[in-house]
Protein backbone atom coordinates (compact mmCIF):
# COMPACT_ATOMS: atom_id res chain seq x y z
CA UNK A 1 0.00 0.00 0.00
CA UNK A 2 0.94 3.76 -0.83
CA UNK A 3 -0.15 6.68 1.43
CA UNK A 4 -0.94 9.94 -0.30
CA UNK A 5 -1.15 12.98 1.61
CA UNK A 6 -2.89 15.70 -0.31
CA UNK A 7 -3.52 19.01 1.24
CA UNK A 8 -5.64 21.84 -0.14
CA UNK A 9 -5.08 25.01 -1.34
CA UNK A 10 -2.34 26.70 1.07
CA UNK A 11 -3.64 30.55 1.63
CA UNK A 12 -0.74 33.15 1.82
CA UNK A 13 1.82 33.49 5.03
CA UNK A 14 -0.14 31.68 7.49
CA UNK A 15 -1.14 28.80 5.31
CA UNK A 16 2.57 28.25 4.68
CA UNK A 17 3.97 28.78 7.74
CA UNK A 18 1.80 26.15 9.16
CA UNK A 19 2.25 23.35 6.26
CA UNK A 20 5.55 23.94 6.46
CA UNK A 21 6.04 23.68 10.23
CA UNK A 22 3.61 20.70 10.69
CA UNK A 23 3.93 18.67 7.60
CA UNK A 24 7.36 16.49 9.50
CA UNK A 25 5.50 15.46 11.83
CA UNK A 26 2.50 14.71 9.90
CA UNK A 27 3.82 12.41 7.51
CA UNK A 28 5.63 10.74 10.46
CA UNK A 29 2.09 10.41 12.58
CA UNK A 30 0.28 9.44 9.79
CA UNK A 31 2.84 7.14 7.98
CA UNK A 32 2.20 9.31 4.39
CA UNK A 33 4.47 7.90 1.53
CA UNK A 34 3.79 11.02 -0.78
CA UNK A 35 2.57 14.31 -0.34
CA UNK A 36 1.02 16.83 -3.15
CA UNK A 37 -0.12 20.47 -2.15
CA UNK A 38 -2.12 23.02 -3.92
CA UNK A 39 -0.46 26.15 -3.32
CA UNK A 40 -1.90 28.63 -6.16
CA UNK A 41 -2.60 31.12 -2.71
CA UNK A 42 0.62 30.65 -1.30
CA UNK A 43 2.04 33.81 -2.36
CA UNK A 44 -0.12 37.16 -1.07
CA UNK A 45 -3.32 34.55 -1.33
CA UNK A 46 -2.68 34.74 -5.38
CA UNK A 47 -0.59 32.74 -7.11
CA UNK A 48 2.88 31.59 -6.10
CA UNK A 49 6.63 32.53 -6.02
CA UNK A 50 9.81 30.82 -6.79
CA UNK A 51 10.89 30.77 -3.55
CA UNK A 52 7.66 29.99 -2.11
CA UNK A 53 7.68 26.89 -4.42
CA UNK A 54 11.50 26.12 -3.30
CA UNK A 55 10.28 26.12 0.37
CA UNK A 56 7.19 24.17 -0.14
CA UNK A 57 9.19 21.00 -1.80
CA UNK A 58 12.22 21.90 0.54
CA UNK A 59 9.26 21.19 3.53
CA UNK A 60 8.64 17.19 2.21
CA UNK A 61 5.96 18.57 -0.37
CA UNK A 62 6.16 16.53 -3.61
CA UNK A 63 4.24 17.84 -5.97
CA UNK A 64 2.57 21.33 -6.20
CA UNK A 65 -0.11 22.27 -8.32
CA UNK A 66 -2.10 25.21 -9.04
CA UNK A 67 -5.05 26.54 -10.52
CA UNK A 68 -6.66 29.79 -11.90
CA UNK A 69 -4.27 32.12 -10.13
CA UNK A 70 -1.23 30.18 -11.77
CA UNK A 71 0.21 33.21 -13.26
CA UNK A 72 -0.35 35.78 -10.97
CA UNK A 73 2.96 36.69 -9.87
CA UNK A 74 4.92 37.51 -13.19
CA UNK A 75 8.76 35.73 -11.68
CA UNK A 76 6.87 32.45 -11.91
CA UNK A 77 6.49 32.14 -15.78
CA UNK A 78 9.92 31.59 -16.22
CA UNK A 79 10.18 29.43 -13.29
CA UNK A 80 7.47 27.47 -14.80
CA UNK A 81 9.51 25.30 -17.12
CA UNK A 82 12.83 24.75 -14.90
CA UNK A 83 10.36 23.29 -12.12
CA UNK A 84 8.83 19.71 -13.32
CA UNK A 85 7.33 19.13 -9.86
CA UNK A 86 5.32 22.40 -10.17
CA UNK A 87 2.34 21.88 -12.20
CA UNK A 88 -0.30 24.16 -13.73
CA UNK A 89 -3.67 22.87 -14.96
CA UNK A 90 -2.91 20.56 -18.23
CA UNK A 91 -5.74 22.14 -20.05
CA UNK A 92 -4.20 25.24 -21.05
CA UNK A 93 -3.08 25.40 -24.88
CA UNK A 94 -0.18 23.76 -26.17
CA UNK A 95 2.65 26.21 -26.32
CA UNK A 96 1.80 26.99 -22.57
CA UNK A 97 4.92 27.21 -20.11
CA UNK A 98 5.05 24.48 -18.02
CA UNK A 99 3.72 21.60 -17.69
CA UNK A 100 0.23 19.72 -16.12
CA UNK A 101 1.41 16.19 -14.89
CA UNK A 102 4.91 14.62 -13.86
CA UNK A 103 5.81 11.36 -12.83
CA UNK A 104 7.92 10.55 -10.13
CA UNK A 105 9.77 7.88 -8.60
CA UNK A 106 8.94 6.53 -4.75
CA UNK A 107 10.67 3.79 -2.95
CA UNK A 108 6.74 1.93 -3.87
CA UNK A 109 6.60 2.57 -7.37
CA UNK A 110 5.94 5.71 -9.56
CA UNK A 111 3.51 8.09 -8.67
CA UNK A 112 1.82 10.26 -11.75
CA UNK A 113 0.19 13.91 -10.64
CA UNK A 114 -2.48 15.65 -12.90
CA UNK A 115 -3.53 19.10 -12.73
CA UNK A 116 -6.48 19.88 -14.68
CA UNK A 117 -9.24 23.04 -14.39
CA UNK A 118 -12.53 22.98 -14.59
CA UNK A 119 -14.79 25.60 -17.02
CA UNK A 120 -17.47 26.43 -15.28
CA UNK A 121 -17.54 30.10 -13.95
CA UNK A 122 -13.85 29.62 -14.27
CA UNK A 123 -11.64 32.14 -15.69
CA UNK A 124 -9.59 31.66 -17.71
CA UNK A 125 -11.85 29.55 -19.90
CA UNK A 126 -9.38 26.37 -20.68
CA UNK A 127 -9.82 23.28 -23.12
CA UNK A 128 -12.19 20.55 -22.04
CA UNK A 129 -10.91 18.57 -19.27
CA UNK A 130 -13.08 15.67 -19.56
CA UNK A 131 -11.35 15.13 -23.20
CA UNK A 132 -7.74 15.67 -22.16
CA UNK A 133 -7.50 14.08 -18.71
CA UNK A 134 -8.46 10.88 -19.48
CA UNK A 135 -5.74 10.54 -22.39
CA UNK A 136 -2.98 11.99 -20.05
CA UNK A 137 -3.77 9.23 -17.11
CA UNK A 138 -3.45 7.18 -19.91
CA UNK A 139 -0.42 8.06 -21.08
CA UNK A 140 1.41 8.52 -17.80
CA UNK A 141 0.52 4.77 -17.31
CA UNK A 142 1.63 2.79 -20.61
CA UNK A 143 4.61 5.45 -21.47
CA UNK A 144 5.87 6.05 -17.72
CA UNK A 145 5.06 3.39 -16.14
CA UNK A 146 3.03 4.99 -13.20
CA UNK A 147 0.22 2.69 -11.84
CA UNK A 148 -1.05 5.29 -9.37
CA UNK A 149 -2.47 8.71 -10.84
CA UNK A 150 -3.65 11.83 -8.53
CA UNK A 151 -5.75 13.59 -10.39
CA UNK A 152 -6.35 17.25 -8.55
CA UNK A 153 -9.08 19.03 -10.29
CA UNK A 154 -9.32 22.79 -9.63
CA UNK A 155 -12.82 23.55 -10.14
CA UNK A 156 -15.88 25.31 -8.63
CA UNK A 157 -18.49 23.55 -9.18
CA UNK A 158 -19.68 20.07 -7.02
CA UNK A 159 -21.21 19.19 -10.30
CA UNK A 160 -18.08 19.18 -12.71
CA UNK A 161 -16.29 17.41 -10.01
CA UNK A 162 -18.40 14.71 -9.35
CA UNK A 163 -19.02 14.38 -13.10
CA UNK A 164 -15.36 14.12 -13.89
CA UNK A 165 -14.00 11.29 -11.07
CA UNK A 166 -17.04 9.61 -12.33
CA UNK A 167 -15.30 10.01 -15.98
CA UNK A 168 -12.39 8.82 -14.61
CA UNK A 169 -13.45 5.90 -12.52
CA UNK A 170 -11.44 2.79 -12.74
CA UNK A 171 -8.70 4.86 -14.88
CA UNK A 172 -7.02 6.86 -12.21
CA UNK A 173 -6.28 6.13 -8.30
CA UNK A 174 -8.04 9.33 -7.41
CA UNK A 175 -9.40 12.32 -8.09
CA UNK A 176 -9.91 15.25 -5.56
CA UNK A 177 -11.19 18.81 -5.67
CA UNK A 178 -9.59 21.94 -4.68
CA UNK A 179 -10.43 25.71 -5.56
CA UNK A 180 -13.70 26.70 -2.98
CA UNK A 181 -11.16 26.17 0.00
CA UNK A 182 -14.16 24.65 1.68
CA UNK A 183 -13.38 20.63 2.70
CA UNK A 184 -17.12 18.53 1.75
CA UNK A 185 -18.31 15.87 3.29
CA UNK A 186 -18.48 13.01 0.65
CA UNK A 187 -15.47 11.28 0.60
CA UNK A 188 -15.92 7.96 -0.95
CA UNK A 189 -14.39 5.20 -3.47
CA UNK A 190 -16.14 4.79 -6.91
CA UNK A 191 -16.86 0.84 -7.57
CA UNK A 192 -14.16 1.51 -10.31
CA UNK A 193 -11.29 2.03 -7.47
CA UNK A 194 -11.33 5.57 -7.68
CA UNK A 195 -11.15 7.70 -4.55
CA UNK A 196 -13.26 10.87 -4.72
CA UNK A 197 -13.49 14.02 -2.91
CA UNK A 198 -15.06 17.21 -3.70
CA UNK A 199 -13.20 19.46 -2.39
CA UNK A 200 -9.80 19.19 -0.14
CA UNK A 201 -10.24 22.82 1.73
CA UNK A 202 -7.78 24.92 2.31
CA UNK A 203 -4.73 25.33 4.52
CA UNK A 204 -5.51 28.88 5.85
CA UNK A 205 -6.80 31.09 8.80
CA UNK A 206 -9.94 29.93 10.09
CA UNK A 207 -11.01 33.17 11.35
CA UNK A 208 -11.64 34.48 7.83
CA UNK A 209 -13.72 34.07 4.38
CA UNK A 210 -12.30 31.60 2.27
CA UNK A 211 -8.59 32.73 3.84
CA UNK A 212 -9.48 36.19 3.82
CA UNK A 213 -9.98 38.99 6.29
CA UNK A 214 -13.99 38.77 7.32
CA UNK A 215 -14.29 42.37 7.28
CA UNK A 216 -13.26 43.63 3.57
CA UNK A 217 -14.87 40.37 2.23
CA UNK A 218 -18.30 41.36 4.36
CA UNK A 219 -17.80 45.42 3.11
CA UNK A 220 -17.54 43.93 -0.62
CA UNK A 221 -20.34 42.25 -0.32
CA UNK A 222 -22.74 45.00 1.26
CA UNK A 223 -21.26 47.66 -0.71
CA UNK A 224 -20.05 46.14 -3.92
CA UNK A 225 -17.47 48.60 -4.36
CA UNK A 226 -13.74 47.58 -5.02
CA UNK A 227 -11.93 46.67 -2.03
CA UNK A 228 -8.37 44.65 -1.28
CA UNK A 229 -8.91 41.42 -0.08
CA UNK A 230 -6.45 40.68 2.62
CA UNK A 231 -4.94 37.61 4.15
CA UNK A 232 -6.20 37.14 7.42
CA UNK A 233 -4.82 35.89 10.41
CA UNK A 234 -4.89 33.66 13.39
CA UNK A 235 -5.09 29.97 13.77
CA UNK A 236 -4.52 27.62 10.37
CA UNK A 237 -6.85 25.00 9.73
CA UNK A 238 -4.72 22.29 7.98
CA UNK A 239 -7.37 20.09 5.57
CA UNK A 240 -7.10 17.65 2.81
CA UNK A 241 -7.42 14.00 2.34
CA UNK A 242 -5.09 10.77 2.76
CA UNK A 243 -5.70 8.05 0.04
CA UNK A 244 -4.51 4.77 0.58
CA UNK A 245 -3.75 2.61 -2.78
CA UNK A 246 -2.86 -0.45 -3.88
CA UNK A 247 0.57 0.25 -5.90
CA UNK A 248 0.53 -3.10 -7.99
CA UNK A 249 -3.35 -2.26 -9.33
CA UNK A 250 -3.28 1.61 -8.68
CA UNK A 251 -6.53 0.95 -7.41
CA UNK A 252 -7.86 3.28 -4.14
CA UNK A 253 -8.22 1.03 -0.97
CA UNK A 254 -9.99 4.30 1.27
CA UNK A 255 -10.07 7.94 1.25
CA UNK A 256 -10.03 10.24 4.57
CA UNK A 257 -10.17 13.69 5.44
CA UNK A 258 -7.14 14.77 7.13
CA UNK A 259 -8.21 18.15 9.56
CA UNK A 260 -6.04 19.59 11.80
CA UNK A 261 -5.46 23.17 13.49
CA UNK A 262 -2.57 24.82 14.02
CA UNK A 263 -2.07 27.60 16.56
CA UNK A 264 -0.45 30.84 15.29
CA UNK A 265 -0.76 34.19 17.14
CA UNK A 266 -2.31 37.13 14.91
Amino acid sequence: MLRILFLGDIVGEPGRKAVIARLPEIRREQEIDFVIANGENAAGGRGITPKISIDLLRAGIAVITLGDHAWDQAEIVPYMDTEPRLLRPMNYPEGTPGQGSVVLETAKGKVGVINAQGRTFMQPPLENPFLGVAAEAERLRSEEGAEIVFVDFHAETTSEKIALGRALDGRVSAVVGTHTHVQTADEQVFPGGTAFLCDAGMCGPLNSVLGRQVEAIVERFQTSMPRRFPVARGTVGIRGAIVDVDESTGKALSITRFAEDFGEES
